[in-house]
């Protein structure tokens, strides 16, 4: 049998898949944290200068006094003015280490296994996350987090694979969609602990502390039985989807599968980055998914740290952007599942949204007493590109073959972080004009959308686990073209006997 037909025998979605997920679910409000700590961390508070006047008649000095009861990086390192850089910086380092970690431990988890790597990167994240906390001085603080980061693209990357590959195909929509939405509700959660936890060191260790217990429960999961046949691992595969069958109350089952193409048994070297470049469709797939997913990134984080430079109640603004994203997924499990809408147009059409709601809240109040705000305008962009962001992840899934696919959305992801690390700085374009940051979001998102719709449909199309699988350019057009041609000639048989 193939690999689908086992885990309809073992169970798609059984019980034990279940709390497997739960594991990988929770662990994204983990990585919502992280990623967001520097919104609240290195928030700027209300602040007025005083003339001080040396004793003894000596010149004039200028020190900050802080008007509001929290601490941040910023009071307590005084990065103000001058030295206000340091805060988008901490950030983009941040996002600078995910780049590096996908880049690193992607390809490093196709050659010797999710498991190993996943537990490692997220051993060392709890490491260096403390460490982050208990920094003395700026420079330690934005090391930390740059290998906080490092560890989280590894980590993150591999989780999401995990949730997709440990269940039957048909579930990827709805397992990718928990992850993403689980994540949004982090951002939400995080907020309220920075509401009332205000000083930044207890804040960023309050914030650690569930991944210590998460990480204990991730010991007990298993290696991915795609991974393992994907790389000719069959009887372990074998073995990883019996132990599925028995704790999904199926009883002891026997599984036989089919060995991969030109394998015997023995394991089948991965075919590393490379294969991006030289493989054609490949090659095509990847150009245009690293533009949508920078593109997703740095709408995304724009907004979402945008908030913090809202007027009004800091710790409300980062919740709202939060909150706000769950009604995009199921709106995403609703569309892309239909046959008219799919995969594809569905990712273009919410990437256009997104850039149209940042057009139009251009030409808005930012704040009034209607619903129809710049405000809210960008709320409901967050929730076009939140929807998007989620598609991407599901899509590109399914456009890369298992033995290839951690590397693929490796790239795609580094791509992804290089619009992390520029988000942080697009909201302080404000300074050249106020509209400038969503001039740049709605240019972003409306160029992404429109590349996207080149990619090809792959609702309801069996998922490729190794390279020989994927159709050649010229063979997917044969197939369109037949296809066209059955559909014309039932057409014209049926306006003739219509005549008749």
């Amino acid at each position: 049998m193939d690999l689908e037909e086992a885990f309809l025998a073992a169970g798609e979605f059984g019980r034990y898949q279940k709390r497997m997920m739960s594991v990988l679910v929770l662990l994204q409000i983990y990585m919502a944290c992280q990623s967001m700590l520097i919104v609240l961390v290195g928030a700027v508070p209300e602040y007025h200068t005083e003339s001080v006047t040396e004793k003894g008649g000596g010149d004039l000095t200028q020190s900050v006094a802080f008007t509001e009861d929290f601490s941040s990086i910023v009071t307590e390192w005084y990065l103000v003015k001058q030295q206000a850089y340091k805060v988008s910086l901490a950030g983009s380092l941040f996002f600078a280490g995910v780049l590096i970690g996908n880049v690193l431990f992607g390809p490093l988890s196709d050659r010797i296994g999710r498991k190993p790597v996943f537990l490692t990167t997220l051993f060392f994240e709890l490491l260096f996350a403390y460490g982050t906390a208990l920094a003395p001085n700026y420079e330690l603080f934005a090391l930390s987090r740059l290998l906080v980061g490092m560890m989280n693209g590894g980590m993150a990357l591999i989780c999401f694979i995990l949730s997709q590959e440990y269940v039957g195909k048909s579930y990827w929509a709805l397992t990718g969609t928990l992850t993403n939405m689980t994540f949004a509700v982090g951002i939400a959660l995080f907020a309220v602990l920075g509401y009332y936890i205000r000083q930044w060191r207890n804040l960023a260790t309050a914030a650690n502390c569930p991944g210590v217990l998460l990480f204990l429960f991730c010991i007990t999961l298993p290696e991915s039985p795609r991974w393992l046949f994907s790389r000719g691992r069959t009887n372990q595969a074998e073995r990883v989807l019996q132990s599925f069958a028995v704790r999904n109350g199926k009883g002891r089952i026997t599984l036989k599968l089919r060995r991969t193409p030109g394998s015997s048994g023995s394991e089948v070297p991965s075919p590393g980055l490379l294969v991006l470049a030289t493989h054609s469709v490949l090659r095509c797939r990847t150009v245009v998914l690293m533009y949508v997913w920078y593109a997703c990134s740095l709408v995304y984080y724009g907004l979402t740290m945008n908030a913090s430079e809202d007027k009004g109640n800091r710790y409300l603004s980062v919740a709202m952007y939060g909150l706000v994203e769950l009604p995009a997924y199921p709106l995403c499990i609703y569309f892309i599942n239909k046959t008219w809408a799919g995969r594809r147009k569905s990712l273009a059409s919410f990437l256009i949204l997104a850039g149209l709601c940042c057009l139009i809240s251009m030409f808005l109040p930012v704040q009034s007493g209607s619903w129809a705000s710049g405000s809210s305008l960008a709320l409901l962009g967050k929730l076009m590109v939140s929807a998007a962001f989620n598609i991407v992840y599901v899509y590109t899934s399914e456009l890369y073959p298992t033995v290839i696919r951690n590397a693929g959305l490796g790239v795609c992801s580094m791509s992804c972080r290089v619009g992390g690390i520029l988000a942080p700085f697009v909201p302080s374009m404000k300074v050249l004009h106020a509209s400038m940051p969503f001039t740049v979001f709605c240019l972003i998102g409306v160029t992404a959308g429109a590349l996207g719709l080149l990619l090809p449909e792959t609702l309801n199309k069996p998922v490729a686990e190794t390279l020989e699988e994927l159709p050649s350019p010229g063979y997917q057009r044969m197939i369109e073209t037949q296809v066209h041609l059955l559909e014309d000639d039932h057409l014209s048989k049926r306006k003739g006997s219509e005549s008749e």
